[in-house]
């Protein structure tokens, strides 16, 4: 690791607090540069392979929210919620000459990152949502609140990397006992020459006085991402997002109606095809859905004969006909 290959930078927030984040600084101008964004319990260090990567092309901005890594704990654990994220990343933004990015968020950073893209569109390029939706699943939320904030102390390096194995195992079962070691440098830091991990546990006090069932709707945020290009990547064996929340979030982004997705028109075509067939639906001509879809005329003109095989109809008549009967 060169420890040259980025800045230490430090912002205060509008509530006082010393906040840092890294600044991977590009010797090409003129791209956009990457803001990523750390799950709940993580700090920038889970993105320093990708940062060093990445800062061939851009510039990269790597924060620690607050309560978490080299950045301030709050003594009040209330203000460890989403909306304070939000604040806090808009300052880090000024603070570092940003006013767009593209958006990297992993579990809570990416839920970070749809915020951003409804309430500051004019921030968000583009994004790409690792493992988290609009929904997060029980189970993910269950195992969660039973563990954060209510860590043992450990006392070695050991002891730390076999306390994330009991932990996160179960979601990643073909690490090694070098890439445990790994992420357990990446999640503690060392104090007095003992490992301490890097997070305030009132973070997970926090996460256990919500309410329960009081998670809010976050379609219609999501929803804001529908004109800002996605990548949404989903871990096999992911218990925090669901296959079901992924498919429909899938078909959201990608411009399809929610209601498509239960649909007869869904069972019959691919997803490619629906967005075709939903665009016929709106009245686009050809050439409009290959505008709107990035894609060239010949490709729509296939789609819409595969389509018309698939659904046994002769005409483009019949399929703005099928689609407002099913989808509205």
């Amino acid at each position: 690791m060169n420890a040259t290959a980025w800045q230490d930078c430090y912002f205060t927030s509008a509530d006082g607090l010393r906040l840092y984040y890294r600044d991977y600084p590009c010797a090409v101008p003129g791209r956009l540069p990457v803001l990523c964004l750390p799950g709940l319990t993580r700090n920038c260090r889970d993105f320093e392979s990708t940062a060093l990567r990445l800062q061939h092309s851009r510039r990269v901005l790597s924060p620690d929210l607050r309560g978490r890594g080299r950045s301030q704990h709050d003594p009040d654990f209330r203000n460890y919620h989403p909306g304070t994220y939000v604040a806090d990343l808009a300052l880090l933004l000024r603070h570092a000459g940003v006013e767009r990015v593209v958006l990297i968020g992993t579990s809570l950073g990416g839920i970070l990152s749809m915020l951003i893209a409804a309430t500051t569109p004019q921030v968000a390029a583009a994004a790409i949502l690792n493992d988290v939706g609009p929904e997060v699943a029980q189970a993910g939320l269950q195992r969660i609140s039973s563990y954060v904030g209510r860590h043992t102390p450990v006392a070695s390096w050991e002891e730390a990397a076999a306390q994330m194995r009991s932990m996160y195992g179960v979601a990643m079962p073909d690490a090694t006992d070098a890439d445990w070691m790994a992420f357990a440098r990446r999640s503690y830091s060392e104090v007095d020459g003992v490992p301490r991990l890097a997070v305030d546990p009132g973070v997970g006090e926090a996460v256990r006085a919500a309410p329960s069932g009081a998670a809010p709707d976050l379609w219609p945020v999501y929803a804001a991402l529908a004109s800002v290009p996605t990548l949404a990547i989903r871990g096999e064996l992911s218990d925090v997002l669901s296959e079901a929340t992924f498919e429909r979030a899938k078909r959201l982004v990608d411009g399809t109606p929610a209601a498509a997705a239960g649909s007869q028109l869904a069972s019959l075509l691919t997803d490619a095809e629906l967005r075709l067939a939903v665009a016929v639906g709106r009245g686009l001509t050809n050439r409009q859905i290959a505008d709107e879809l990035f894609v060239s005329l010949r490709t729509v003109e296939s789609h819409l004969r595969s389509i018309f095989i698939k659904l046994e109809i002769r005409n483009r008549a019949q399929l703005v006909a099928l689609v407002i009967r099913q989808l509205g």
